[in-house]
């Protein structure tokens, strides 16, 4: 099975055109040879008319051309009848996608209003309550019938207003059907949308796309891969669009760095025709991130040079470390096999933050580049290597983006059968990306670089590229060190560089969280909760936390965090340990705290250091 044309070279994967409105008046046309498509969500209440019009129009003035609200009820979906009057009134025509979960009749409602449809398998005609069961095969094709009766008016009611549906399977809310003969995997992700494609194909209804969302972004890489596979499967006319986003990525520069891990790096190979950034802060901001990760894909994707063997060096559909020995990178610390994947840092950055280190800093620099023995390989020519234990990273100025130089480089070593430890790099400083110089560099307030062909960057622009870059050969499997270079400022980037391996899942320095962005079906301000959760947390180091607004997604994505907080009822919290609901209805006031016990209870608490301050004179 394949998922892109070449691991090597930048191939748009070609796709059905798919009509949502009218393109003449505000609709867009996903897929084919039109870019991609930024969609956002409103925050608020489906029913308040007036402040879902202010987002909406807010979001269209800064660039969103899908626009999200959710519909969980029939009285919800009733009134987009409302809200969209009073936009076309405004003379704003943008597509509305109402999202909806576990109600079929307020899809019916919904599809009256709207353009497009978004409807979850995993809980469109299922109640999700973990058991465990046994299917005979008679068994399973009947409750497919069963899905297919309460799918099928949707499907019809589409085909007769010219509607649009997205088929979008969340990892945190498989159905127990799925589940108990997939489990938790990809494999189940796909299998389950493909069950409601057939129905829709049955009816020759394809005006729809496919959407495969994770809060892992490894995990979320691999469902899309193995989906564009099983496409390719299933046949030529299975050409649908697909809709990219990293669910619940949080806020910040966390939630900017898991977004463009998942989102870039499928973009880089040519997938997506729509993207979401899905942050927990106000949904204007998520534009500007699509925005600006759109903008790095022609530089971080190979659409030039071709190479001619496409053999993928990695196994794309299930994530395994590729295997290196251990070696010794500097005094005391050492990297391949087993070991961490390791932080180095240029001697210009060690000299800037060195003095700042404490002993018992996590976030500190393992290596200093210029004093490594590494041999720096150019993959485009033929090389030898003469040992195993010899760490390689690519030269710089070879004239390939990073991800297709450092997939080449493994492709060579394995030809060779060496398994070197690698050292990634998040830029290869290549003269044929070059638009800064010294003066932009002293201008920028950093010290003007020596290197050929430097690139300055914005931090913003800095983060997304190397997020995709390093974040992306990680998801393969490749790497056992990074360097951060394009990212200038030395705490900056040596912070950074930690932010990704953490994103990546690769290591642990601090609490991580798993936050969803605010919607009409939220119970509590997330961005609120989520500062105080993490005001009281932030110190944790290796204890994961999701912060739910809803249950939509809640147990199920939470079932890799250590401790969820779902918003349970208006002003009520239920309280998880790993996707088990532990304590429910707690008061909101008090739920912050009670889950401070909580994590005491299971003994991942320790107190926060006390950071002494001198006194002022």
């Amino acid at each position: 099975m394949r998922y892109c044309e070449s691991p090597f070279s930048y191939h748009r994967r070609k796709t059905r055109e798919v009509v949502i409105g009218d393109p003449a008046h505000g609709g867009v046309i996903i897929g084919g040879d039109h870019p991609a498509v930024k969609q956002s969500m409103l925050t608020c209440d489906t029913m308040d008319t007036a402040e879902c019009v202010k987002q909406a129009l807010d979001l269209v003035a800064v660039g969103c051309q899908l626009v999200r609200i959710t519909a969980p009820t029939v009285k919800d979906a009733a009134n987009l009848q409302n809200i969209v009057a009073e936009l076309h009134k405004r003379g704003c025509f943008v597509p509305i996608v109402a999202d909806i979960h576990f109600k079929p009749e307020a899809a019916m409602e919904a599809v009256k209003w709207v353009e497009v449809v978004r409807v979850n398998p995993g809980n469109y005609a299922d109640t999700k309550k973990f058991a465990t069961k046994e299917y005979t095969d008679e068994q399973y094709q009947a409750e497919l019938k069963r899905i297919e009766e309460k799918f099928t008016p949707l499907v019809l009611e589409c085909i007769r207003l010219k509607r649009c549906l997205r088929i979008g399977t969340n990892h945190g809310s498989l159905s127990d059907r799925i589940m108990n003969r997939y489990g938790d995997t990809p494999l189940g992700m796909v299998e389950s949308a493909l069950e409601f494609a057939r129905i829709g194909r049955k009816h020759d209804f394809h005006n729809f796309k496919f959407s495969m969302k994770a809060s892992n972004p490894k995990v979320m890489i691999e469902c899309y891969r193995l989906l564009v596979a099983r496409l390719e499967q299933e046949g030529p006319d299975w050409n649908y669009p697909i809709h990219l986003g990293v669910t619940e990525a949080g806020e910040g520069e966390d939630g900017r760095i898991k977004s463009a891990i998942g989102i870039g790096s499928l973009l880089c190979d040519g997938l997506g025709d729509t993207i979401r950034v899905s942050l927990t802060e106000d949904s204007p901001r998520e534009i500007e991130v699509c925005t600006d990760l759109l903008e790095q894909i022609p530089q971080l994707s190979n659409s030039e040079l071709r190479i001619p063997n496409s053999e993928f060096p990695f196994d794309p559909f299930h994530f395994e470390r590729r295997e290196t020995p251990e070696i010794e990178l500097a005094e005391g610390v050492k990297c391949g096999g087993e070991q961490l994947i390791r932080v180095v840092v240029t001697r210009a950055t060690f000299d800037k933050v060195s003095h700042k280190i404490r002993p018992k800093d996590d976030v500190k620099p393992e290596a200093v580049y210029e004093d490594l023995n590494v041999a720096e390989i150019d993959p485009t020519r033929d090389f030898e290597v003469n040992c195993d234990t010899q760490l390689v990273t690519v030269k710089d100025g070879v004239k390939l983006p990073a991800i297709t130089a450092f997939r080449l480089l493994v492709a060579k070593l394995k030809r060779l059968g060496r398994n070197n430890p690698i050292l990634l790099k998040d830029t290869l400083f290549s003269d044929c990306s070059r638009r800064g110089n010294e003066a932009d560099a002293s201008a920028a307030g950093n010290p003007p670089p020596h290197v050929v062909g430097y690139e300055v960057l914005e931090p913003k622009i800095a983060l997304l590229r190397a997020s995709v870059v390093i974040g992306s050969l990680l998801a393969d499997g490749i790497g056992d060190a990074i360097l951060i270079r394009g990212e200038t400022g030395g705490g900056q980037s040596l912070r950074l560089a930690y932010n990704i391996l953490q994103a990546a899942g690769c290591r642990s320095f601090k609490t991580d969280y798993v936050a969803c962005p605010s919607c009409g079906r939220t119970l509590f301000n997330l961005q609120t909760v989520t500062a105080r959760i993490k005001s009281r947390t932030e110190h944790l180091k290796g204890v994961k936390i999701a912060i739910m607004g809803c249950i939509v997604n809640g147990p199920g994505e939470m079932a890799d965090a250590d401790f969820g907080y779902v918003g349970g009822a208006p002003g009520k919290i239920n309280l998880y340990v790993g996707k088990q609901a532990i304590k429910f209805n707690i008061p909101e006031a008090e739920a912050v705290d009670r889950l401070v016990d909580l994590i005491k209870e299971h003994g991942k608490w320790v107190e926060p250091e006390q950071i002494n301050v001198p006194i002022r004179m």
